[in-house]
């Protein structure tokens, strides 16, 4: 399998439930080509260089994929059809695509994503009560000005 990123332009004017039924179908389209969404990043709206289909701005979406060559064209038929789709472009990363390594980035990555989340809990219960801290050596202090 080849590795693809693609991005779409969606019209900016739509709600996320209006734009969700595309990443539905797109999701759908590589799950019965029995192929792998590495991810599907959505930035969000943005000023365009030049104006499409009478419009200065556009919603901007990165797909990170691995698929063959005849889930990139049904896709990309899918764009040409759609009119909430402005613009997209399909841009091959690796030819020789080894998804099982794949699998496993992104298994770690979740990890990743997680043990922050958790570390930031765990210093929280850890951390010494400042205000507390600061009491104790006013108290020394007081003790040993007062001897």
């Amino acid at each position: 399998m080849r590795r693809y990123e693609t991005f779409i332009i969606i019209d900016p004017d739509l709600s996320d439930e209006e734009r969700s039924p595309i990443f539905e179908k797109v999701k759908d389209l590589i799950q019965q080509e029995e192929c792998l969404l590495v991810m599907l990043n959505e930035w969000g709206a943005r000023r365009l260089a030049y104006e499409i289909k009478k419009k200065s701005r556009g919603y901007y979406v990165r797909l990170d994929y691995c698929g063959t060559g005849k889930l990139v064209d049904e896709m990309e038929r899918f764009f040409r059809i759609d009119d909430r789709v402005m613009k997209y472009m399909t841009v091959l990363l690796d030819k020789y695509a080894d998804i099982e390594l794949i699998k496993e980035e992104m298994a770690k990555a979740e990890i990743k994503e997680i043990e922050p989340d958790q570390n930031k809990s765990d210093i929280k219960q850890s951390a010494p009560d400042i205000n507390n801290a600061e009491t104790a050596e006013d108290e020394t202090t007081k003790t040993m000005e007062s001897e």
